[in-house]
């Protein structure tokens, strides 16, 4: 009974998302889509870094003694002035752990 559920579930899903793209034609989606789709990592971005970065276990701001704050900005400092991804992730991962494990003990 489960397993049937779940790949009732999976097909469904599928055939939803597999028809938008298949009934769209091709001029439509490569002109609109891409333009509309080019603002999504923009949108989504800030929503997905937010939480984990501004908010602690019980879903409050925490704005004191939070490293997190000072790692993300300093990495968002050296990824527009180098404009490299793995600069900016080594830059906020190493400030990230020098501050809990050095400063904030």
């Amino acid at each position: 009974m489960h397993w049937s559920t779940i790949i009732y579930c999976g097909i469904i899903t599928y055939l939803t998302r597999f028809s938008m793209i298949f009934l769209l034609k091709e001029d439509i989606l490569k002109n609109k889509a891409k333009k509309i789709l080019s603002y999504v990592p923009s949108a989504i971005f800030p929503a997905i870094i937010f939480p984990p970065i501004f908010l602690d276990n019980t879903g409050s701001l925490d704005f004191e003694s939070n490293p997190k704050i000072l790692a993300a900005v300093l990495a968002v400092i050296v990824g527009y002035a180098s404009r490299s991804i793995l600069a900016t992730i080594f830059t906020g991962l190493i400030t990230y752990w020098f501050l809990i494990f050095v400063y904030y003990q």
